[in-house]
């Protein structure tokens, strides 16, 4: 099974990368619900997030936590919210969204991002998370 995100993993379509390590891949949405919205991945690629090792399960969460720190500190919002739907790319991931109110959830929020505007975010984001940890 060949996704959108193993081709992100490989290089092959470019990303706005905040966080990489030898089992996870983090990166902005290029269609976020709003600024600041990332997603992460498992390196391995298995569709549905409860079919995951119990390993890289239970180490999904804590890799979010410093992720999720980041965003707040360059996006204003209440928390980071966290969504697992999993039906638009069959490889598990988990939305990292920075929200005020339950309904800043909403997929039909959703709007393209100019890359550019990515990357520069990306820079922010990936600077505070090196000094975090």
């Amino acid at each position: 099974m060949s996704t959108i995100f193993s081709r992100i993993l490989s290089g092959e379509i470019p990303s706005a990368k905040l966080y990489e390590d030898e089992n996870f891949f983090a990166f902005l949405d290029v269609r976020p619900i709003r600024a600041g919205h990332a997603l992460l991945i498992p390196k391995q690629e298995v569709d549905y997030i409860f079919d995951l090792p119990d390993e890289l399960l239970q180490s999904m969460l804590t890799t979010a936590r410093p992720i999720a720190k980041a965003i707040e500190k360059h996006i204003p919002c209440q928390k980071v919210g966290l969504m697992v739907a999993g039906l638009e790319v069959r490889h598990c991931h988990l939305h990292l969204v920075p929200i005020d109110d339950v309904g800043d959830l909403n997929f039909a929020k959703a709007t393209p991002a100019e890359f550019s505007d990515l990357e520069t975010l990306a820079a922010q984001i990936r600077k505070t998370i090196s000094q975090d940890t």
